[in-house]
């Protein structure tokens, strides 16, 4: 798609727009894509579409970039299949992205609700089908508990309602301060929780692909909100015909969470699907399109026709170029980024076991793990170890 970009006039009210030219806007860079904006009153929120036909609007996750995130191949032949049915209105949430008003994401759900309603406005959509993941789940769920008329249907992927059930407040504050300190050690362990059943090669490209859509201190503000969003008094006040999909072996976020999620809300349908991949781009995707488009009443064999093969490959072509990353992710690191996430698990005195259930492996594997680790840096105890990988990345324990 071609097209100007528009900018917010908050003259003119909430999700009213006005054309500008490129110079209004040089942090924009050129792409295929017609970037709009939306103005909700305290955010100039950035939203684009593809496709046409009934409305879905898809949410940002925990970070989002709607053009870096069109340039990764596995996202955008997701999107593109849904648009063979259906028009795909996607949204930078406030403070992410090519939303500008804001610095960081923020923690209150109150702006990102208030940004879908300023982008259905300006898209001239009174009824959506809301299509949320991960995070977005609970300003989605906030959405259609506030404004059930203007919600068709409600997919929720790899969901949760409660940021401060993902981990426990040390862990929590552990993983925020490594974004922030080392962004380069950081998304390649973002992108083994999130992507495991990748080839070492998609990995890589996916953790290049997160930091091309944004810096370490707006990433790292971006996750804390994540573990703030809090959508259960809201949950059992949702009235939309929901489906919530969750992979079975996601370790971003846990099955039970997504369960409980179901659970809550009243009029739920929970689908456990194969695999561990956290984001339903990724992985099989065909059968998370094949849920999510049956659930909004596109036929089977029409669906047939575009689902797209199991996650394409990405190359260095698919992604922006970045900046290098930290030392402590280069091939100069002696250990593996696993070894790494291990041993900074370690440094907050959690058992094997407990590593473990954390990071769903065996206790064999943590302890091999962190094995491994020693021998590699010559450290005479787990102690030394962790104490090594803490000063690495410039966390505290």
């Amino acid at each position: 798609m071609t097209g100007s970009r528009l900018r917010p006039d908050p003259a003119r009210g909430p999700g009213r727009s006005r054309r500008i030219g490129p110079r209004d806007h040089t942090d924009v860079v050129s792409s295929p894509l017609t970037v709009n904006y939306a103005w909700s009153g305290s955010d100039d929120v950035a939203w684009s579409e593809a496709g046409a036909g009934a409305p879905v609007i898809v949410g940002g996750w925990w970070m989002s970039h709607l053009e870096r995130d069109w340039e990764y191949a596995p996202f955008r032949t997701f999107v593109e299949a849904i648009a063979q049915h259906r028009r795909v209105i996607r949204m930078d949430p406030p403070g992410t992205g090519l939303s500008r008003s804001r610095q960081v994401t923020p923690a209150d759900l109150e702006p990102h609700v208030q940004a879908v309603k300023a982008v259905m406005d300006a898209a001239d959509t009174p009824e959506a089908t809301l299509f949320a993941g991960s995070s977005g789940c609970a300003i989605a769920v906030e959405f259609a508990a506030r404004y059930p008329e203007r919600v068709r249907r409600l997919v929720l992927a790899g969901a949760y309602l409660d940021g401060s059930s993902i981990a426990s407040a040390a862990d929590r504050a552990a993983l925020v301060e490594l974004v922030r300190s080392s962004w380069g050690v950081s998304s390649r362990v973002m992108s083994d929780i999130f992507y495991p059943d990748a080839t070492a090669e998609q990995r890589r490209a996916y953790a290049r692909h997160q930091r091309s859509t944004a810096t370490a201190e707006a990433a790292a503000a971006g996750l804390a909100a994540v573990y703030a969003f809090d959508a259960r008094g809201a949950a059992k006040l949702v009235r939309t015909p929901t489906l919530v999909l969750h992979r079975r072996g996601d370790r971003a976020i846990r099955l039970a969470l997504g369960a409980a999620a179901a659970a809550a809300i009243p009029d739920a349908t929970l689908h456990v699907l194969d695999g561990a991949d956290h984001h339903p781009w990724h992985g099989d995707a065909a059968e998370f399109l094949r849920r999510v488009l049956a659930f909004d009443g596109v036929s089977e064999e029409a669906l047939s026709a575009v689902l797209p093969d199991a996650d394409p490959t990405p190359t260095d072509r698919n992604v922006a170029p970045i900046a290098a990353p930290d030392a402590a992710g280069t091939a100069e690191s002696p250990i593996s980024p696993r070894e790494l996430e291990v041993l900074l698990l370690v440094s907050r005195g959690m058992t094997d076991a407990q590593i473990a259930a954390e990071l769903f492996l065996s206790v064999h594997t943590v302890h091999r793990h962190v094995a491994n680790a020693r021998t590699k840096l010559n450290a005479p105890t787990r102690a030394a170890a962790a104490a090594w990988a803490v000063a690495r990345t410039g966390t505290s324990t």
